[in-house]
Order: C-alpha cells, then sequence, then structure tokens
C-alpha cells in the first residue's frame, strides 16, 4: 500500500499522527482496528543506559511518545533479566494498557510475556525477539545481515586471507547468536581461507578489550576486528593506537574494523579513518516503531506480513509472531560498494547517527 492510500485508510499514526480508522484492507503491513479515547499509559523499559547507542534510544523515545499521543511510564533494567521481571511486575499494577521491552536475555523472558498474556497486555519487543511466547510484534533489522554484511566488507578487505576477531556479544541473545552465526557461516562458504576467532564478551567492554589484548599476543597478525556493537569501540581503538596500528588503510599495519550500530562516534571515526565501517542499527526508529505498534494493539489493529509504508518487511518468524525488519544500511568512508553489499557514505544526512 502506498503512502497516499495508507494516509487514506487512517494509519497516519505512523507518520506521528495518533488516528486510526477500520477497514484497511488486506496489503501487508496494514491492519484494521478502532481509536482509543485520551491517551493510553505505555509501558518502556530501556534495557540499559551504558552505551551511546540505548542512550540515544532512550532520548528519542518521549519524542515519539508526544507524538503518538500515548503517555509513557519508563524504567531501565540494567542489562539484568530480573530487573526486567521485576520492572514488569510494576507495570502491571500500575495499569498500563501495553509495554515496550528489549529484553536482552531472550529465553528467560518468557514466563513474564505469559503474564502480560493473560492480562490481554499487548508487548511489543524492539531490538530484540523472544525465544518463545507471544508479543504483538518485534521490531528489528535483520541481525543476520549484520554478520553477512560485517562478513563480507571484511573478506573482501582482506583479500580473503588472514586471521579476523569476533567480538560476539552475548549468545544468550537472539542478536548475539544471529551476528555470530551469519558471519561464521558466511566466513566459511565465501572466505574459507580465514581464520575466525570468536570472542565471546556478555556485551561488556571490559571483557571485550581484555580478550582481544589477549588474541593479539597470541596472534599479532590479525587483520581484522568485528566488533558485534559498538560497546566495544573505545577499547578496541585504544588497542590498536597503543600497537601502532591505527593507521590509514594503505598501511600493511592497518586492522580494518566493522562494528554494528551507527552511533555518531563510530560515523567520526569511518570519517578519520580510525576505522573502516559499520552497520547502521536504527535507533530512532526502534523507539518510534516500538511505540507505534504498541498504541496500534491498544487501538485493536492487527498486522499480515508484507511490506510497510516505511521501507520495511513485516515477515512471520513464526506462528502468531510478526516482525518488522526495519532497514539497516553498511556505513562506509566512500559509500562504496563493497563484496556486493551497497553502503552510505558515513556522512550521508539520512542516517540517525548524523542527527543526534
Amino acid at each position: 500500500m502506498n503512502r497516499k492510500a495508507l494516509l487514506g485508510c487512517g494509519l497516519a499514526v505512523a507518520l506521528g499522527v495518533a488516528t486510526l480508522t477500520t477497514g484497511c484492507g488486506n496489503d501487508g503491513g496494514s491492519g484494521t482496528g478502532t481509536t482509543g479515547g485520551s491517551a493510553p499509559l505505555v509501558g518502556v523499559d530501556y534495557p540499559r543506559s551504558d552505551t551511546d547507542f540505548w542512550n540515544s534510544y532512550i532520548k528519542y523515545a518521549p519524542q515519539f511518545a508526544k507524538e503518538l499521543g500515548v503517555e509513557l511510564k519508563a524504567t531501565n533494567s540494567q542489562n539484568d533479566i530480573a530487573n526486567l521481571i521485576s520492572n514488569a511486575q510494576t507495570f502491571i499494577s500500575q495499569g498500563v494498557k501495553g509495554v515496550v521491552m528489549a529484553p536482552q536475555d531472550t529465553a528467560a523472558i518468557a514466563p513474564t510475556l505469559g503474564q502480560f498474556e493473560a492480562k490481554k497486555i499487548p508487548v511489543v519487543t524492539i531490538d530484540t525477539r523472544p525465544d518463545t511466547g507471544k508479543v504483538f510484534m518485534v521490531v528489528r533489522a535483520d541481525n543476520r545481515a549484520y554478520g553477512t554484511k560485517a562478513c563480507q566488507f571484511l573478506g573482501t578487505k582482506l583479500g580473503g586471507k588472514g586471521k579476523v576477531v569476533m567480538l560476539q556479544g552475548d549468545l544468550a541473545s537472539i542478536n548475539g547468536r544471529d551476528r555470530t552465526e551469519a558471519f561464521n557461516e558466511c566466513m566459511k562458504k565465501d572466505f574459507p581461507g580465514i581464520t575466525v576467532f570468536g570472542e565471546a564478551t556478555d556485551w561488556k567492554a571490559d571483557v571485550a578489550a581484555a580478550k582481544l589484548q589477549t588474541r593479539f599476543a597470541s596472534d599479532p597478525d590479525v587483520k581484522g576486528i568485528y566488533m558485534q556493537s559498538s560497546f566495544a569501540l573505545s577499547g578496541t581503538l585504544q588497542i590498536l593506537k597503543q600497537k601502532g596500528m591505527q593507521v590509514p588503510p594503505s598501511d600493511p599495519k592497518h586492522v580494518f574494523i566493522v562494528s554494528n550500530d551507527g552511533i555518531p562516534e563510530e560515523l567520526k571515526n569511518i570519517g578519520s579513518g580510525a576505522m573502516d565501517a559499520t552497520v547502521s542499527q536504527p535507533a530512532d526508529l526502534y523507539a518510534k516503531y516500538g511505540l507505534y505498534y504498541v498504541k496500534a494493539a491498544i487501538d485493536g489493529k492487527t498486522f499480515q506480513p508484507g511490506p510497510t509504508d516505511h521501507g520495511s518487511t513485516i515477515i512471520q518468524v513464526r506462528d502468531g509472531l510478526l516482525e518488522d525488519q526495519l532497514a539497516a544500511p553498511l556505513v562506509t568512508q566512500d559509500g562504496a560498494t563493497i563484496g556486493g553489499q551497497p553502503s552510505l557514505k558515513f556522512d550521508d544526512k539520512s542516517l540517525w547517527g548524523n542527527s543526534v
């Protein structure tokens, strides 16, 4: 359905107008429902506040809540599943009409999702997808594509030979598993001459830095690093600087770095040549569409697999579970196509990291 038809169908809420009507047809990504009354109370749990990416998400959430006509009750689980479960109970006791969360342990959240379902409180997860249990919508990017894009970039830059370190996230998270599996599968298939050292970090910067130091001690000829998130950025750059490896790509000592997030600091470092690429994970759109879908659920809307009006595609992950896979482009210094992967230039104004 095109944007004109979408607006005519009353889905202007996707553009920040909290107006919904019934009878929107059967196009992919469309839905039907009724409008609510006063601004509903929505619980939003922020997963952590110790990274630039999540701090940007936290900044965007109130902005889009105002545009979409919902009232926020915010908590922060600080990357602790016990905190998230406790915060969920708080939401229930306070009478929220819907919940947006980003569970970092995607297995342990299942019983809590069951509680929300029993009380008919719709849940939208952003960034992560629960291993089991029902939610109204998952809002994330294709995290397997993150791993594949990083693989194609490094594999091409290294000419299919050498050693790379993958600083993995928490494998209890679907994101960590998706990125790791896709990167390994791509390397095995397309670049068998590259040795991959997978280092589990639990998304912790100090763990990533310590493991990278140890790896360089045993394998000083590492020529590529894949950081599954910008959490490892500062430590990685500091280590390379200490070792005299923070040099231009034309220098044989250069170590190619690709990350996932697209925070302003990454874009700045790509521009200066301190790192080489990232995949821009849409912090702004996670906030916008997390709240959009929970508002739609409260208003009684439903959705089907298919293309949306905002450049993404809703897919059915499993029976009863839909995921809106938002765009997450590869970002490089020159905006070239590398290893078959198109990229945006680091200073492209469409990147959220350039508008913070």
